[in-house]
Order: C-alpha cells, then structure tokens, then sequence
C-alpha cells in the first residue's frame, strides 16, 4: 500500500457537516468541474455485476469486527492514549478540538461500542480517564456541534450503559458551558463556537446540521435531570430555520445567526453541510414522542424527494437545486449522504431508502472503497478519498433492522472487508487518500468516529449481543446509543 503523508490529508475530519462550508463551498467538494480531485476523475462503470463470495456465519463475522476493533483500539492505547486521536503509521496523536489541548476524544467516542463488545476491562479503563482527566472548562473555543454530537453523546451513551453517576455530572457541566453559544442567540440560532471558560461566543454562519443536530443529545439531558433548557434551546433553534423555509418546504444550506438571513439558498440535502439536520428531525420525533419534530421531518422530507430526486443510468440520486425557484445546480453526491437510505427507510419511504442504498453499493463492485465523493451523471469520482466514514454501514444496519433482508449483511461484510483489506495497518486503521489508485494510498490518521460506528454497526448486525434492544434502539448521528442499552447484570 502506498503511504503519503500526514501534510497531504486534514488533520481534523469532521463527522458530518463540512464546516464552515457555504453551499457553494459543498457544492465544489462535489462537482468535478470544481472540485480539486477532478483533476483526473477516475470512471464509474454505468453498469456492473455483483460481486460473488459467501458470507461467514453471524457469530464468526462479529468475530471478526470485534478483533479488528479491537486491534485499533489497542493501537490508539499503545501509541496515543489520553490523546484526541491516533495517527496509527506514525505512532502519534493528533489535537482534535485545540491545538496542544485534549479531551480524550477517542475514549469517549469507543465507551459505548467497548460496552456492547462486553469487553469491560476497557468500559472500566475508559471511564475511569474521563472522571479523572476530561475537563469541561478548557480555555479556547470549541467547535459546537462537534462537541455536542461526540463529547455530549459519548458521555451521555456511557452513562446509559454503565450507571455511572460521574459521566452524567461531567456531560452537564459540559453542555453549560456550550449552551451560551445558543441562549446569546437573537434569532435561536447557535453561534458556531463558544469560549468553554468565558462563556464567549463567536462564529455567526452555521450550516443546518450544525443549527439542528442537537436536539437528541439535548433532550436526554433534559430527561435525566429534569431541566427544559437544553430541549428548549433546540427546539429554538429547529423553529428559527422551519419559520425560514422557502415556498417549495426547501431550505438553504447557511444561516446568519444574528440577523437570521439566509447566507445561500442552494439545497443540498442529503449531503453535507445539512445532512443531520434532516435525521435528528426524524430521530427526536421518534426518541421524544414530539409531533411537532415529525411532522416537520415529514414536511421537509417531501419536498426534497418531490423537487431533487432524480435517476441516472439506473440509480437513485439526488441533486442540488435553488431553494427558491427549483432550479437545479449540480449532481454531486458525497459519501456522507449515504446515510440518508437509512433515514429514508425509518421515515416510511423505504423504497426509495432500498433504491439510494443501490446506488453507493454499486461503486463496491468497481472500488473495494467507497470514496468520498462522486457525480454519477458524469459517472465520476470527483475525491477519492476515503476517511473511514460510516454512513454506508450505518444505512446498511437501518435497512436491514427494517426489512431483515440479509442482502444488506452481504453488503455489509463486503464493505468490511474492503476496509480490512486496505485500511488496517499494523498501528490499528487509517483513512486513505485515493482508493482509486492501486495499491490504495493511505494516510495517517484515526478519526475518534472510527471508534463510534463503523464497528459498532457492524458488530450490532452480525452479533446477538444481550446488551443492545435491536428493536426499540435508537443511536445518534455520532452512533451513540441514546435509547436500548440493556444495562450489564
């Protein structure tokens, strides 16, 4: 396998949303007229044959997603441990949130996945750090969402999962300190980051999914200690955007948190820099018994399937239009949009969820991994890179929890190996900075979210585990386990 160097791939991969990004800006990342990978855009054959091989035993392929879990896992202790993330060829660590700053991120984001594995040796060790060293009150500016979706989450799915008092108490302090970037809102709509120890807040262009993928995380909160503030601010804040919705139920990708205007009007869901927004509607309609998240979940989702759906040689996909008149504006389809299969089949359009999962499954016929960004009316891959995102898995573990249909474990086991053939190196797994080129070049970095889903969501589909309700389990768009963690007797 080729190696390049850490200089040539990001040092902070962020989860969802492309921050800071204008629709524009995501618009760039996704056409190969712009975007900076296109440079030589490698072809997606229109057509192409499924690929052939059994698939394992369930207990053997959870087997197998255990060990290598495992296996990065032991590499993150070994070489980057308190640390926010692990560069596995390097044996170092990488600075997530503050330069020169931790908060442990990737022990937060495994607790609960360690948890479901049974492996509570490592639930012990993991917890113990984060009551001993996680501080809630660093001084410098974090980035909101960011911190909401993996810190809040993490420590929220780890109190769950193992009763611990402390993890509760430290998540509270935490989300205090972030709650000034929505409370010195005029409009209700967050500020991008806030001073943890000044309360100071700053950043006034957020994308949708920073306004409203809060809402799970903040509405637990306000369950477990009985304090409205933090479901009241999101709440808010999902009112401020529905009340800017344009006459087609479309909305726009950035808004200026102070004067409440719209900084663009392009639609560009189920990419990013919006995608979560459109998930934590459906999920905090479902996890609060809120009509009022469905019914706007159900308002929006509609008029995206009615005015940006479209098919190309065969496959489902969905392009980006003028919130305003409809217009369309181009065809790129980021990899952390496959989610949206996923969501599309527990919103009740599971037709559509089933056809757009096809539509990125196809690529693993041609690549054995998914890269990040593809335009398939000029079926073309316009970045090739893949970061170990888990949107692709996480569809497949919705769809197949859905239906029962072991199409999506083929799939599944399929990806999994894609990724264990290329990805895994001797310091655990790393992202790749072209899965189009042969070897695969690699990079040098494990993002804390490799710790939270890729593994989680396979094992969850391929193991009986006596600690996760596969029924009623709800998980967040950080994969945290927010609802169905059976407690350890």
């Amino acid at each position: 396998m080729r190696l390049l160097s850490s200089a040539a791939l990001r040092a902070r991969l962020p989860r969802r949303a492309v921050l800071g990004a204008t629709a524009a800006t995501a618009l760039a990342t996704l056409q190969p007229a712009r975007a900076a990978a296109a440079a030589a855009p490698r072809r997606v054959p229109p057509t192409a044959r499924p690929a052939r091989g059994a698939v394992p035993s369930d207990p053997e392929v959870a087997r197998q997603v255990k060990a290598e879990f495992v296996h990065s896992w032991e590499g993150y202790k070994r070489s980057a441990w308190g640390y926010d993330e692990l560069r596995p060829l390097s044996a170092g660590h990488n600075d997530f949130y503050l330069p020169g700053r931790t908060f442990g991120l990737s022990i937060v984001e495994a607790l609960d996945t360690l948890y479901v594995m049974e492996l509570d040796h490592e639930v012990k060790l993991a917890a113990d750090w984060i009551e001993q060293h996680l501080d809630p009150a660093q001084d410098g500016d974090i980035h909101v969402f960011e911190a909401v979706i993996r810190l809040v989450g993490g420590l929220l799915s780890g109190h769950l999962c193992t009763g611990r008092a402390e993890l509760l108490k430290r998540c509270r302090e935490l989300t205090d300190r972030l709650l000034p970037a929505f409370t010195a809102s005029p409009t209700g709509i967050p500020y991008t980051h806030v001073n943890l120890r000044t309360g100071a807040v700053s950043g006034t262009n957020p994308p949708l999914a920073e306004i409203g993928s809060n809402v799970l995380e903040f509405g637990l909160l306000s369950q477990l200690t009985g304090d409205s503030r933090y479901y009241d601010a999101a709440k808010r804040a999902y009112r401020a955007v529905l009340e800017r919705r344009t006459s087609l139920d479309l909305l726009g990708t950035t808004l200026d948190t102070e004067s409440g205007r719209w900084l663009d009007t392009a639609s560009v869901a189920p990419n990013p820099p919006v995608d979560s927004f459109y998930e934590y509607l459906w999920a905090g309609g479902e996890l609060f018994a809120d009509q009022e998240l469905s019914d706007w979940y159900r308002l929006l989702t509609d008029a995206v399937l009615r005015n940006q759906s479209e098919r190309r040689h065969g496959r489902l996909l969905f392009t980006q239009v003028d919130a305003e008149t409809g217009k369309v504006l181009g065809h790129g389809q980021s990899e952390l949009g496959s989610f949206y299969a996923g969501l599309l089949g527990k919103g009740g359009n599971l037709d559509q969820g089933a056809d757009y999962h096809r539509t990125w499954t196809a690529l693993l016929d041609t690549y054995p991994l998914l890269p990040e960004a593809v335009d398939f009316t000029a079926l073309q891959v316009t970045s090739p890179r893949n970061d170990l995102r888990p949107e692709y898995a996480n569809s497949a573990f919705d769809l197949w929890r859905l239906t029962g249909d072991a199409a999506y474990k083929r799939s599944a086991y399929r990806y999994f190996r894609g990724l264990r053939d290329h990805l895994r190196v001797p310091g655990g797994y790393t992202v790749a900075a072209d899965v189009t080129s042969r070897p695969v070049q690699l990079g040098d970095l494990t993002p804390g979210y490799w710790f939270a889903e890729n593994p989680k969501y396979l094992y969850l589909m391929f193991a009986d585990s006596p600690r996760f309700d596969q029924r009623g389990g709800l998980l967040s768009t950080e994969g945290k386990i927010l609802r169905g963690a059976v407690r350890a007797k």
